[in-house]
């Protein structure tokens, strides 16, 4: 009778359901620029090997920098890439199906310091936390 005390009705069984179970759709977290042009891409090229742009039919541009990811990722090493969406990308990122992240910015003047902060984040051993590649004549994970 668990269902009678819920306030659960029988003559309307949709009524009040839950259908938010589970994670919300994807969609829902593309960054402006990517849900306002969404199937309008007219072409993408790769600037250097670490940098693409896609262009839309508006105009609109969105750059992407492409870092060598990890399969395992500590909670602290996510945490950092968060802050670095959060510092130069306006929260947003993306994981390739080979695990690399891609940070998107929609101005290329915003290219520049996201590239000097990954290089300047390193290991106490010295190498790059960040390796930025993966596209092009570059290493991909």
């Amino acid at each position: 009778m668990a269902f009678i005390s819920s306030g659960y009705n029988f003559d309307k069984p949709l009524e009040n359901r839950i259908t938010d179970i589970g994670p919300r759709k994807y969609d829902k977290f593309y960054p402006p620029v990517i849900a306002n042009n969404k199937g309008k891409w007219l072409y993408h090229e790769i600037l250097k090997p670490r940098i693409l742009v896609h262009v839309a039919e508006s105009g609109d541009e969105v750059y992407t920098v492409r870092v060598v990811g990890r399969r395992l990722m500590s909670v602290t090493h996510i945490r950092e890439i968060c802050e670095i969406a959060d510092k130069h990308c306006d929260g947003h990122l993306r994981f390739t199906t080979r695990n690399n992240i891609e940070f998107m910015v929609d101005d290329k003047s915003k290219v520049d310091p996201l590239i000097k902060d990954l290089e300047s984040r390193k290991f106490d051993g010295g190498s790059f936390k960040f390796p930025i590649g993966g596209t092009g004549a570059g290493v991909t994970n």
